[in-house]
């Protein structure tokens, strides 16, 4: 998965309505050209196949300046749910791409808190079965140093999973201490036309 799906469906989805450019400009804004594949030309495929598909609806507006009529998106419930889906799984999963992990991490205020909760313990459970599975397979009494560049590759394993497991027991902590404003609490983002909490 790339995370242009993910932050256009989040973009257009606290914008309510809105024509590529605002979405583009919202992810620049953010500093998702610089993490991530959502270039111009991505945000503007990612919207014209996601109307394709049915998760958003185009209106095309004359423009005012006598160009080409400007296409406004909005999202569809279909739409609603496969960006709901698509944050949730992000969050969940214990090695996505960084950059879809970052998305997600951006966006994680449009989820109730206890079901952004159920899903990083989600991740945190994935993550120590995965080092469990690394280190069941070791000698008690391994030399990781002795064993060349495969301990080194192991090593790495077992370091990410002890860094993975940590920044998510820390959001996990935070969350639970009440960080951030999530979905249908007061100062939550909103979608417009539906009021706030």
């Amino acid at each position: 998965m790339t995370p242009v799906r993910l932050l256009v469906l989040g973009a257009l989805r606290r914008r309510g309505r809105a024509h590529g450019y605002q979405i583009r400009a919202d992810l620049e804004s953010w500093g998702a050209h610089e993490w991530s594949t959502a270039t111009s030309g991505s945000v503007y495929h990612a919207l014209k196949s996601m109307a394709g598909q049915g998760l958003l609806t185009a209106t095309s507006d004359p423009s005012v300046a006598g160009g080409p009529p400007r296409i406004e998106y909005e999202l569809t419930d279909e739409g609603e749910q496969e960006y709901l889906s698509l944050l949730r799984r992000s969050l969940a999963d214990r090695e996505p791409r960084l950059d879809v992990l970052c998305a997600a991490v951006g966006l994680i205020e449009d989820l109730p808190r206890e079901q952004a909760l159920q899903v990083l313990r989600t991740r945190a459970d994935a993550t120590r079965d995965w080092r469990t599975g690394i280190t069941a397979h070791l000698p008690a009494d391994a030399e990781l140093d002795a064993w060349g560049p495969v301990g080194e590759v192991i090593s790495l394993w077992l370091a990410t999973a002890d860094t993975g497991a940590r920044w998510t027991h820390r959001l996990i902590h935070r969350l639970e201490e009440g960080a951030f404003s999530m979905a249908g609490e007061p100062g939550s983002p909103t979608r417009p036309g539906q009021p706030a909490e």
